[in-house]
């Protein structure tokens, strides 16, 4: 019998990072292949994701926090959305 799992593991590194006016999540989670993903999740629920696949889930977070030291916590963070998808 397999011991697969098709659900992806959430790393315990995954945290919230603020600069005291904006807030984001860092989201680490396995990709099912021994990799660790990145995201990144801005207070109005936009996202960034890396393409790159890290070893670690240390390498994950730590390239999350120095992107967010050298960019500003602002070029993460998206608009808000105007609405349900509709458009006229």
């Amino acid at each position: 019998m397999g011991d697969e799992q098709t659900t992806s593991k959430e790393s315990p590194l995954s945290r919230t990072f603020s600069d005291g006016t904006h807030s984001v999540d860092i989201d680490i989670y396995e990709d099912g292949e021994g990799g660790w993903l990145l995201e990144i999740v801005d207070e109005n629920n936009n996202t960034t994701v890396w393409e790159d696949v890290f070893d670690t889930d240390e390498e994950a977070l730590s390239e999350a926090l120095d992107a967010l030291k050298e960019e500003g916590i602002g070029a993460f963070i998206g608009p808000v959305e105007a609405g349900d998808g509709e458009s006229s």
